[in-house]
């Protein structure tokens, strides 16, 4: 069962990734694709949220530029980093004024910057964060990923131990979620490499998300160490490469592991409209640029194809675009009725979108939670409360409590 969603933004003139709006949201509508039982269960779900308060929305620190990502330590402390090049750490609520040192310089230009952040999965041990950031010049740059070992407020041991193999004109679609695998592999997002007129190798970089030897517009999958696993999809097809777990994406910036289903999600960047929620699965070709409900800036269609054989259709369409960029699936107790479902952050919209899910992962309904700033991340924290950070000059983390 699919949903297609209209509404949450005005559309953008320009890339909405990088967009500043103050639009409101609008009321979204949607569309449920034909079953015996979707009146019934859209009805049953409309019944439910209605019973539930909205939640409170209390915020925790502010002063912070730019926030991309958030990871919490063993002992409850958080880890912010800042898009400029800065690691921060919040303590009891508290933000420590003097930034984590041993972080390099980053490309801090455009979409770019020090972006995401997380912790090994055994980090009591190791100590190893890893990072994603923007590596380069204005003119030839790429997503990298590294990991240093973190003691007390202080990084070493830096190394890079991924980069896209493929340099890019402008300071575009990144991409740089990081997520871990209950096999203790990593999932890494990048960007397509950016809008027209951006070219590689004499066609639009956009392109790049259909070539299996390029990075771009891909999952990668990766060993802790950055090596490929010898499990992942395409590491027997000739010449593609052997990180590649997903690809045909646009520009994730929301990703996302239920910790009791396994099921993996991601949302990703339209153009002009056609923001996309989509489950991802192994070694599928997510459509883009060939297959899209997107249009040009200037105007026009992208492609004529909405769906095609071979090619994943996503869950959720937002058109207008809402710019989504972080998402969680919520497992905590302190919302018991949302056990299982999707937050997915706006940029543009600046509100969370709750996607309610049913018990074999189709959509059932959405709503929107007001946030009033542009919403960068979305994460539930070890306490079970909801936390999301403002991608603003003087950006927040705020908190999201039971009403």
């Amino acid at each position: 069962m699919g949903l297609a969603l209209s509404g949450c933004a005005s559309p953008a003139t320009t890339p909405s990734e990088a967009t500043s709006s103050n639009t409101a949201p609008d009321t979204a509508s949607s569309e449920i694709a034909p079953s015996e039982s979707a009146s019934e269960s859209a009805g049953e779900s409309a019944e439910l949220l209605t019973q539930v308060a909205a939640p409170q929305i209390v915020t925790v620190v502010e002063s912070l530029e730019h926030p991309w990502g958030l990871a919490w330590l063993p002992d409850g402390t958080l880890l912010v980093t800042e898009r400029p090049g800065r690691l921060r750490i919040i303590k009891d609520g508290v933000l420590d004024p003097t930034p984590v040192s041993g972080l390099p310089d980053v490309l801090n230009r455009g979409q770019g910057g020090l972006m995401d952040v997380s912790l090994h999965p055994q980090f009591a041990e190791n100590r190893w964060v890893y990072f994603t950031y923007a590596d380069g010049t204005g003119s030839a740059n790429r997503t990298q990923v590294a990991r240093a070992q973190l003691d007390g407020s202080r990084l070493s041991d830096w190394q890079v131990i991924f980069e896209a193999n493929r340099t890019k004109e402008d300071t575009q679609h990144f991409g740089s979620r990081l997520l871990w695998m209950p096999d203790n592999t990593l999932l890494v997002s990048i960007g397509d490499g950016g809008n027209p007129p951006v070219a590689l190798e004499g066609e639009l970089i956009r392109n790049q998300a259909q070539n299996l030897s390029s990075h771009l517009g891909s999952l990668v999958r990766l060993n802790d160490d950055g090596s490929a696993p010898a499990n992942n999809p395409f590491v027997s097809t000739p010449n593609a490469d052997p990180t590649i777990w997903s690809y045909g994406h646009r520009n994730i910036q929301g990703l996302a592991i239920d910790s009791v289903s396994g099921q993996v999600w991601a949302t990703e960047h339209g153009s002009q409209g056609g923001d996309e929620l989509n489950r991802i699965e192994m070694g599928e070709n997510y459509g883009w640029p060939l297959v899209t409900h997107s249009r040009e800036y200037s105007g026009g269609e992208i492609s004529s194809e909405r769906s095609r054989p071979g090619m994943v259709d996503p869950l959720v369409v937002w058109t207008p675009a809402i710019a989504p960029s972080g998402l969680m699936a919520y497992q905590g107790d302190l919302f018991p009725q949302w056990q299982g479902d999707l937050f997915a952050g706006g940029l543009v919209s600046q509100s969370i979108e709750h996607i309610q899910l049913d018990d074999s992962g189709a959509v059932v309904s959405q709503t929107s939670i007001d946030i009033g700033q542009r919403v960068r991340e979305v994460a539930q924290g070890p306490d079970g409360f909801i936390y999301v950070l403002t991608d603003e000059p003087n950006g927040r983390l705020v908190r999201l409590e039971p009403g």
